[in-house]
């Protein structure tokens, strides 16, 4: 479903959300007071406007109560940042998500009602350094302190076992979400499922549980 993205802060991070919610089809807006930026993003938004996030009038004046989602993205600036989320969620914007630069911005993200707080660079490095450790893991994504998505590669060990076979739900805990076999994609697989060497496993669990299965199962 189509829908519609504001995008506040175009340095590396907003810049390439704007691009890739754009190529996903959705109507995109960017702002910045850099022209410079607005010229360089044109081409990959639906429509761009040289404007202040933290100035009221102009954020109404751009039609941003129109929008689903509001990404503040403003760089170092954490003062900007903060004023614009606060007169995001007092215009009424439902889903405000924003760039946090430390703890401390985090705190004060979460006191005035930002919808989702996120941290890029700690996020990326999380799972660089998973990938690091590991040659099993493609990809590593945390979804709270205790729990992970995580996409491991399938090795002999495991080649030609069914998901029935395996039973890593009994065993570990974890639970395969699906599997990837090149461009393919098996989501939801079934207990009679072979496994091949060199398939992509998507394992959803205790992150205990995942490093149990990735040590003792694959």
């Amino acid at each position: 479903m189509k829908k519609q993205f504001a995008v506040i802060g175009l340095g590396r991070f907003g810049s390439s959300i704007c691009k890739e919610l754009y190529k996903l089809g959705h109507e995109v807006l960017a702002i910045d007071t850099n022209e410079q930026k607005i010229n360089e993003i044109t081409r990959y938004a639906t429509h761009s406007v040289i404007a202040d996030g933290t100035d009221e009038k102009a954020l109404q004046s751009v039609g941003i109560r129109n929008f689903d989602y509001v990404i503040v993205a403003i760089g170092d600036d954490i003062q900007s940042s903060i004023l614009s989320t606060l007169l995001l969620k007092e215009l009424g914007i439902e889903q405000v998500w924003v760039k946090a630069q430390n703890y401390y911005h985090q705190r004060v993200l979460e006191k005035i009602g930002a919808d989702r707080i996120v941290h890029p660079e700690q996020d990326m490095g999380m799972r660089i350094a998973q990938h690091l450790v590991s040659e099993k893991i493609i990809d590593y994504i945390e979804l709270s302190e205790d729990y992970s998505i995580v996409e491991m590669v399938a090795t002999t060990k495991v080649d030609q076992e069914t998901l029935a076979d395996l039973d890593i739900r009994a065993k570990y805990g974890c639970t395969i979400l699906g599997i990837k076999r090149g461009k393919d994609i098996n989501i939801s697989p079934l207990p009679d499922d072979l496994i091949h060497k060199g398939d992509i496993l998507i394992v959803i669990g205790h992150k205990n549980d995942l490093k149990r299965f990735e040590d003792e199962g694959l």
